[in-house]
């Protein structure tokens, strides 16, 4: 038997990146998957895993409340919500604009408390669950290059304990937690570089270095797998590091 065997799990952004490893390992351990997102490639990604499609725009209510409605109509419950959607833009304190600022922040912090509020009350009908949110370690330390995404993924840490903190004290069965990974392999992390040419900061980058290597999608997927089972029934408003000591690194590490 899979690690989820009949669950049913809400992934957002799930067409491509973490997202999709999500969706995919979910899938392979026993959940019914329910793909949200704007990107229409999610249809295949749904198809290949025997998965369902739903369009979703993480930072529109109307359509939060007609996926979850969705949800109840077609499978009757819900057991496991990764708020995965984000988006990053290049930017420093004086370049980043704020029409940037809001959109960054639209999708990471305005998605996952949209989730969150709109996805709690048919886990509760459900009989609890788990809450997954994806944050970075650009929440945990100070980053040049994308000051918006520091702050949406700030947001999403603190909500995290605040939604945790709530469901303990409501006596709720449902946990909330977040994944802090450093850079992996994915499409956004790859358009980096285009980005800050954009914005005019090519170069800034840290220095390569061991603890700053990119990880793979599946690095946080099986952390988000852990999350999502009953094996971690006692890790509620934790903040889960998966960044190869990259935030605990006093410094560059120098390659020798």
């Amino acid at each position: 038997m899979g690690r989820l065997e009949g669950k049913i799990a809400l992934i957002t952004g799930g067409a491509k990146g973490l997202g999709e490893a999500d969706c995919r390992l979910f899938a392979k351990e026993g959940a019914s998957v329910i793909i949200a997102d704007v990107d229409p490639d999610a249809r295949a990604v749904a198809e290949d895993i025997n998965g369902t499609f739903m369009h979703l725009d993480v930072s529109d209510e109307d359509n939060w409340k007609q996926v979850v409605a969705d949800i109840r109509t077609k499978f009757g419950a819900l057991h496991i919500l990764v708020n995965n959607a984000g988006i990053v833009e290049a930017g420093h304190i004086l370049n980043t604009s704020l029409s940037s600022w809001r959109r960054v922040n639209a999708v990471s912090s305005d998605g996952t408390f949209l989730g969150c509020q709109n996805c709690i009350p048919l886990m509760i009908e459900s009989g609890g669950g788990s809450i997954i949110n994806m944050a970075s370690i650009a929440s945990l330390q100070g980053e040049y290059v994308v000051t918006a995404y520091c702050a949406a993924k700030g947001a999403v840490e603190a909500l995290t304990r605040a939604v945790a903190v709530w469901a303990a004290q409501e006596n709720q069965n449902i946990r909330c937690n977040s994944i802090h990974p450093s850079g992996i392999v994915t499409p956004m992390v790859l358009s980096m570089p285009e980005k800050m040419a954009s914005a005019e900061m090519a170069g800034k980058e840290d220095r390569p270095s061991r603890a700053s290597k990119l990880g793979e999608p599946n690095d946080i997927a099986y952390m988000a797998l852990y999350l999502a089972s009953d094996e971690s029934k006692f890790v509620n408003g934790a903040a889960m590091r998966v960044d190869n000591s990259m935030s605990v690194t006093a410094g560059v590490v120098t390659e020798r």
